[in-house]
């Protein structure tokens, strides 16, 4: 490790057990999304929740770990960043298991904002503590293998959470990522001791961490609920002010939250746009295509699940060599390929109907899983690549954050879509053709989308192996 004093072999072997916990944490918030998109009918049958309320289960998750982590990102940077894993991982698994015995969908919807927060001082600090610790020659190898572990996730998730759901119920869904988090925590406690030092002196501004997370949760929220509530519109504004406010609040600072002069490497600024575009878009597909495949195509849970499979197992598989071939070459070229193929795949579901061969849905999904295999691990690279190692919370947590916003937009969109079509209908069979036109609309909207990401992706500039040129 950089910096150590350790033996070859022991810092080897302190690398190999801070992967494998990475790879385990990049596991169990994929594999928990994606099952729970599955169990998406089945809570609101339960719950008696609409579809709309529905969305704010994904949503609200979202929402707050966007909001906290790059507050926590800096945190980590200060104070260490094994200890704010610790805490995050502890929290997650208290608030996954109390989360099975909701018993309303405004209980389920608060413990999965909890979670959001917990789930924020992993993300904080899971990739800065890879990155400190593998040489620069080896980042995009890591940072593939840790991709790929969110993809398992994603793979496992959907036939998992489709057999849980059919034979055990949404709950145990639940139950069995409290238990993984609890898992993940206890190997946290008991062997890994690296990133435990500062890796940067100063102070931390929680006047501009409380403006800066009550304003983007408020930009956020706002956006999800614009044509639900009628108060949204000026959360959305109040929100979108604060932002402007935190900005001005860091470009006075002595010690930013986040360091705006970042924004001035194009490596840096286009590959977080690039990020940005890139889960605004993509984010939402496994919750549409559950809905079209459970409440359209009349398909059981686990039977979706199998369908859906087709895409994160191409990225399981392709994203540990697209890692290595961002070491190797430009990873601006392999990422705006990926992006250039999700767009097309995108494209292609707005053309869904009641009787599309599942053949046909499967070779989409195939294409979809290529294109952000292609796009992912490289573009982390080249975003780490961009920064010193004093950054390597921000860049993380910067990164991190345009995922969850992405994320949360695009969640967002889809209910402001869903509003339209479908006001707050319950999602029984007789919601079909509206969610069927809604769909299309949406995938029509994130193709667009992605096809602006690839100029994003593009415009970052020369790079090799993850350093500007």
């Amino acid at each position: 490790m950089p910096g150590s004093t350790t033996t070859p072999d022991h810092a080897h072997a302190e690398r190999t057990v801070l992967l494998a916990v990475v790879s385990l944490s990049s596991f169990v918030t994929p594999f928990l999304g994606s099952s729970l998109n599955l169990a998406i009918p089945a809570i609101g049958r339960d719950l008696h929740a609409g579809v709309v309320a529905l969305n704010f289960v994904a949503t609200a998750y979202l929402v707050a770990s966007a909001a906290c982590l790059l507050p926590f990102g800096r945190l980590s940077d200060l104070l260490g960043r094994r200890r704010l894993f610790l805490v995050g991982t502890l929290g997650q698994s208290a608030f996954l298991l109390a989360a099975a015995a909701s018993s309303t969908i405004e209980v389920l919807v608060a413990l999965r904002l909890l979670q959001g927060i917990a789930g924020a001082m992993v993300f904080a600090t899971a990739m800065a503590m890879l990155v400190d610790a593998f040489p620069p020659v080896e980042r995009g190898r890591v940072l593939g293998i840790s991709t790929a572990a969110v993809y398992v996730g994603l793979s496992v998730g959907p036939v998992l959470g489709g057999v849980i759901t059919q034979h055990l119920g949404w709950r145990a869904i639940f139950l069995l990522n409290g238990a993984l988090s609890l898992v993940l925590a206890a190997l946290v406690a008991a062997r890994l001791r690296t990133g435990g030092r500062a890796a940067s002196p100063g102070r931390f501004d929680a006047a501009g961490a409380v403006l800066y997370a009550g304003s983007l949760a408020a930009t956020m929220g706002g956006l999800s609920t614009l044509r639900s509530h009628p108060a949204a519109r000026w959360v959305l504004v109040a929100g979108l002010v604060g932002l402007a406010g935190f900005g001005a609040r860091q470009l006075r600072a002595a010690e930013p939250l986040l360091d705006l002069r970042l924004f001035a490497s194009p490596v840096f600024a286009f590959s977080n746009l690039a990020a940005l575009l890139n889960y605004s878009a993509t984010f939402a597909v496994t919750f549409l295509l559950s809905l079209y495949l459970q409440v359209v195509r009349g398909l059981e849970a686990q039977v979706a699940g199998v369908v859906l499979l087709a895409q994160p197992i191409m990225m399981a598989l392709l994203s540990p060599v697209a890692g290595r071939l961002s070491d190797r070459v430009e990873p601006r070229r392999v990422s705006s390929l990926g992006m250039a193929l999700t767009a097309a795949a995108l494209a292609l579901f707005a053309f869904l109907g009641e009787a599309t061969p599942l053949a046909v849905v499967v070779g989409e999904l195939v294409l979809i899983g290529v294109g952000f295999a292609l796009f992912s691990s490289p573009n982390s690279n080249a975003v780490m690549g961009a920064v010193e190692r004093r950054d390597y919370g921000v860049a993380t947590a910067t990164l991190g954050t345009m995922r969850l916003v992405g994320q949360a937009l695009s969640m967002a969109t889809v209910a402001l879509i869903f509003a339209v079509f479908l006001g707050n209908a319950p999602v029984t069979v007789e919601a079909a053709p509206g969610l069927l036109a809604a769909n299309r609309v949406a995938f029509a909207l994130f193709a667009g989308l992605c096809a602006v990401g690839v100029f994003a992706s593009l415009a970052r500039g020369r790079i090799h192996g993850g350093t500007p040129r």
